[in-house]
């Protein structure tokens, strides 16, 4: 389930550091980012969001006043520099308080709070298959037959149980097809299956035989993924 969210908030430099903790966590959707508390509640008024990431001092209207103005249902995290409003923060019951400047760490824990927050949504069960374009025809994957996908060139080698496929598919286009919890990217050239990780070592993801890189770019959200909490698996 994607989670929709915004960022509210007047600092750039604070903006970017809370956009990167976001881009981080693949269950999270960014639709918008705004540096004043009007243009954020006009915005809310045609657009439903299930989190919304708020400074409290945006000038004029502050994010308190967005709150004490308008009936929002979503859940609400605080991100300031000042803890004085902590007692306001709870009194409008908003989901957490995260002091700047915050971790990653504690950008997370706040982040599961308001997750474990949200009502559970009633979902159609999500395929358990794939179909690839290769050579002249659409092939039929499952997805728990797979083990990894690896990067050759100008295509894709799927390496499932029993067969290979090659596909002229992106990487881009099949991590659109696929739940990152159930096959996510570790690599520019790698995307592995979790349930076949045998295990992680300082070389990198080791399936069977093979040790699959894992890459800086994309290690902070693979122990998202497989761990829940970043900085707990040292290796």
């Amino acid at each position: 389930m994607k989670i929709n969210c915004i960022i509210v908030e007047d600092e750039p430099l604070a903006l970017e550091r809370t956009r990167e903790y976001v881009l981080k966590l693949p269950f999270l959707s960014l639709r918008a980012t705004f540096d004043n508390a009007i243009e954020a509640l006009t915005f809310l008024k045609t657009n439903k969001v299930e989190l919304i990431f708020l400074d409290i001092n945006l000038g004029e209207f502050s994010g308190i006043q967005l709150l004490e103005s308008a009936a929002i249902s979503s859940q609400v995290i605080f991100t300031t520099a000042y803890q004085e409003y902590a007692l306001k923060g709870f009194d409008l019951k908003v989901t957490d308080y995260l002091l700047k400047p915050f971790t990653f760490e504690r950008f997370i824990q706040a982040v599961d709070r308001a997750v474990n927050n949200l009502p559970k949504k009633q979902t159609q069960p999500s395929k358990n298959f794939i179909f690839v374009k290769t050579e002249n025809r659409l092939e039929k994957i499952s997805l728990r037959e797979i083990i990894y996908i690896e990067g050759m060139r100008d295509y894709r080698q799927i390496h499932a149980a029993g067969k290979r496929v090659m596909t002229p598919q992106t990487f881009t286009e099949l991590e659109r097809l696929i739940a990152p919890n159930l096959i996510c990217r570790v690599h520019k050239s790698f995307m592995v299956a979790l349930d076949k990780i045998d295990s992680v070592e300082k070389s990198g993801i080791r399936i069977k035989d093979r040790i699959i890189p894992l890459s800086e770019t994309y290690k902070q959200r693979f122990f998202v993924l497989i761990n829940h909490q970043v900085g707990k698996l040292k290796l």
